[in-house]
This record gives structure tokens, C-alpha cells and sequence, in this order.
């Protein structure tokens, strides 16, 4: 692993908060004489310095992959950061205390990123279990959260049992041709057959072709419309003469009557 000196350094000594701090006993790796360290815990680095005020640590630990117990040395209060493989190096330390020595290994058990997975996997597992409850709790009819999808409300039935939509009458202009309802409004057939093929089978009636009307054909058409109003026409014609009342109402309580 390439770590950048400088970048360690100034997370070592800046004002971030520290999991843990305080002096320890560091047995060398050639010499077995302890000398006295202060260090400070973050995150997963355990850093160590000659001195308290110290402005860049001597060196760094990367508690990853290391296991954190107490050994026997001829130093109280003394553990052991053991890591995997023969040629790993395993730091032996001593704490001044005994409350400082289980305070010391049960910060650096933690701090590892292993550690921080098993906690947020087992957090995940409670969460989960007070959600749902437990998964064999009834017989493994609760599956996980990611898998439950809430059934739509009123499409239990199939698709051939759904009543059929009226069908759309055909638009001329954004206006429907014929009257909505049936039988209502309908020219005559020219040739008498009443809307039936020669096998009695109704047929549909011949839409009237596309095109722009003048300014003269316009007004022959409203008349027409007037003559014979459709049902939306009624309606529309219906309620817009109670909205008029309802606006000369409320000017005349406003202005008072006219003279």
C-alpha cells in the first residue's frame, strides 16, 4: 500500500475529532525496551508520535486484517495488534491502566472497516425484522422488502371479465358528426335501407368528406346547429346562461342595480 506522507500528516495533527488518544507503551521491533508514545486513533489508522505536541507522527498503523488481544509481557496492562501472515509484524503495547488498556482494545477492535460492515449488515437484519418480522415467523409467508410488491386495488379481475368502454362516436374538427345518442339527428338513407346492408347487417353511416368552409358556409352551419342543438350543446348553452345570471348577481350586490 503507497500511502502520501504528507496527506497522513495533516490528517494526523489536524482538528478532525479522534476516536481515541493517550499515552501508550511501544515495544521496538529490534529492541524489546518499551518507549513512551502518544497516540491517536482515527478511523482505521492508529498514529504515534515521540511526544504530545509533536507536530508529524513517527509512524502509522492500519488496523485492516489484524486481530487485537491481550498477551503476556513483562509489561502490565500489555496487548498485542496481531496481523495474518508470517511475515507481518505484530505490535506489542501497554497501557498505564486497566481501564485504559480495555478501553484501548475495544477501540482498536472496532476499528476496522470489517467491523463497521458486520455492524451495518447486523443493524440492517434488526431494521428488516421490525418491519416485516422474522423471516420464519409465519411459515415464510413474508419475503424481504425488495421482493414485496402491494397488489393494485380494483385489477384483481381479468381482462375479459372488464366491462367494455363505449365506443367513441368519430370527430369532425374536434366536434363530433352525429348526436351522442342513438338514433338521434340521423339523416335519412337515400337509399331506404335504414343503416343495413342487404343481409339485415347494421353498417356504419358514410362520414361527410373533409374540407374548409367559407365565410358564408360558416354561418349557414351555425344556423343549422342552432335549429338542431346536439345534447353537449344543450348542456353547454344551458349552463352558461345560469353562470351570466350568477355574474349579474354579483355585479349588482357589488355596484349596486343598474338605472
Amino acid at each position: 500500500m503507497k500511502l502520501n506522507e504528507r496527506s497522513l500528516a495533516f490528517y494526523a495533527t489536524c482538528d478532525s475529532p479522534a476516536d481515541n488518544a493517550g499515552f501508550l507503551y511501544k515495544r521496538g521491533e529490534r529492541h524489546t525496551a518499551y518507549h513512551r508514545r502518544w497516540f491517536v486513533l482515527k478511523g482505521n489508522m492508529l498514529f504515534y508520535f515521540e511526544e504530545r505536541e509533536s507536530r508529524e507522527p513517527v509512524g502509522v498503523i492500519v488496523l485492516e486484517g489484524c486481530n487485537v488481544e491481550l498477551c503476556d509481557s513483562a509489561e502490565e496492562f500489555a496487548f498485542a495488534i496481531r496481523f495474518g501472515g508470517a511475515k507481518s509484524r505484530t505490535y506489542v503495547l501497554a497501557a498505564e491502566s486497566q481501564a485504559a488498556m480495555e478501553s484501548w482494545v475495544k477501540s482498536l477492535s472496532r476499528a476496522s472497516f470489517d467491523y463497521m460492515r458486520l455492524v451495518v449488515r447486523e443493524l440492517e437484519k434488526q431494521l428488516e425484522e421490525m418491519r416485516w418480522g422474522p423471516v420464519g415467523g409465519c411459515g415464510g409467508c413474508r419475503g424481504s422488502p425488495s421482493s414485496w410488491k402491494q397488489k393494485p386495488l380494483g385489477l384483481e379481475q381479468s381482462p375479459e371479465q372488464l366491462p367494455a368502454l363505449p365506443a367513441i362516436p368519430p370527430k369532425e374538427n374536434g366536434c363530433a358528426v352525429w348526436n351522442n345518442v342513438p338514433g338521434a339527428n340521423r339523416p335519412p338513407d337515400p337509399s331506404g335501407s335504414g343503416g343495413h346492408d342487404g343481409e339485415g347487417n347494421s353498417r356504419p353511416l358514410p362520414l361527410p368528406p373533409r374540407r374548409r368552409a367559407s365565410s358564408s358556409e360558416v354561418g349557414s352551419a351555425r344556423a343549422v346547429t342552432a335549429e338542431s342543438p346536439s345534447t353537449f350543446c344543450q348542456l353547454h348553452e344551458r349552463y352558461g346562461q345560469e353562470v351570466a345570471q350568477l355574474r349579474q348577481d354579483w355585479l349588482e350586490r357589488r355596484h349596486g342595480p343598474r338605472p
